[in-house]
């Protein structure tokens, strides 16, 4: 009689036949993979198993349970300041950084190819700037002869300098708009590589099902195509909204006046690289990447159509 049983999947195999089966994979792999461990993996368990101590680097770090979140929440008003600043920026500038940057590669593509990757470079190059932070100094400068200061007063709109960088009703507004204008990074290339990898074909049959118009092609053809670039474009977001801080720091100094523009990741550096107070620090670590991990599963499941 022939053996009429179903053919085993591979879901049926054990795990460690799998793995043999696949070894040249997991040998090629295996660099990336220890790195990654090394460097993610384990400082992610070390920073939470430290949320939970009290530890100055220099004595061994002592338990203390849930003393150091209650502290934060309940007793750290600059924590409290410092995380709804993180919020207002990630959900400004995460949002607007993200449309901005598949908005202007769908705008690029559709030049021709010299002038498309000149205007990528052009685009992309702030990002790879490290001391860019003094060009928006130089544009913001609260005395007189500060670009933005030097024009309105010309203009006869102002008649002293506004300090636009240590005034907190401006500096917020200095910030947001910098970062906004660095968002375009790496996400802003997968978009670009997206656009460049699409399928032709499927735009000619749109057309004759019927999509009449650029905007129809964007929504019924070329989104469904970039599911993996919209997610990996998501996280870039997500990963540059919640990470504010460097920015912040060299534009309005550190701290800020009135811990205007202060956040969580100023805050974590904060305690961990001035007061060495590293059980506090990673507490704080594990509330900004419970934070970011949350929203990105939020992300994931709003782009699940497009993936």
């Amino acid at each position: 009689m022939p053996d009429r049983s179903k053919p085993k999947d591979k879901y049926s195999i054990p795990l460690r036949k799998q793995i043999w089966n696949s070894r040249a994979s997991y040998i090629l792999m295996s660099p990336f993979l220890l790195l990654f461990l090394v460097f993610v993996v384990i400082p992610i368990i070390s920073s939470v198993f430290l949320s939970f101590t009290s530890f100055n680097m220099l004595q061994m770090p002592k338990f203390v349970g849930f003393d150091n979140y209650i502290r934060m929440f309940l007793e750290d008003d600059i924590f409290v300041k410092a995380l709804k600043n993180t919020l207002v920026f990630a959900i400004i500038t995460g949002p607007i950084g993200y449309i901005m940057s598949f908005f202007v590669a769908w705008l690029i593509n559709e030049l021709n190819r010299g002038l498309r990757w000149f205007l990528i470079l052009v685009m992309y190059a702030p990002t790879l700037a490290g001391n860019i932070y003094y060009i928006w100094t130089y544009i913001f400068s609260g005395d007189s002869k500060g670009l933005i200061n030097t024009f309105l007063m010309n203009l006869g709109i102002i008649n002293d300098p506004v300090q636009w960088l240590t005034d907190s009703k401006y500096n917020v507004g200095v910030v947001l708009i910098v970062i906004v204008w660095m968002s375009l990074g790496s996400g802003f290339l997968a978009f670009v590589a997206g656009f460049n990898a699409l399928d032709r074909s499927y735009f000619e049959a749109a057309a004759i099902d019927g999509v009449k118009n650029r905007f129809q092609e964007l929504w019924y053809v070329t989104l469904p195509q970039m599911g993996p670039q919209l997610l990996f474009g998501a996280v870039m977001s997500i990963s540059g909204a919640f990470a504010v801080g460097y920015a912040n720091a060299a534009i309005t100094g550190f701290p800020s006046s009135n811990y205007s523009t202060h956040t969580l990741l100023l805050h974590m550096l904060d305690y961990g690289t001035i007061r060495f107070e590293m059980g506090y620090a990673s507490a704080i670590a594990v509330v900004l990447f419970g934070i970011m991990l949350l929203t990105w599963i939020l992300i994931k499941k709003a782009l699940s159509k497009f993936s």
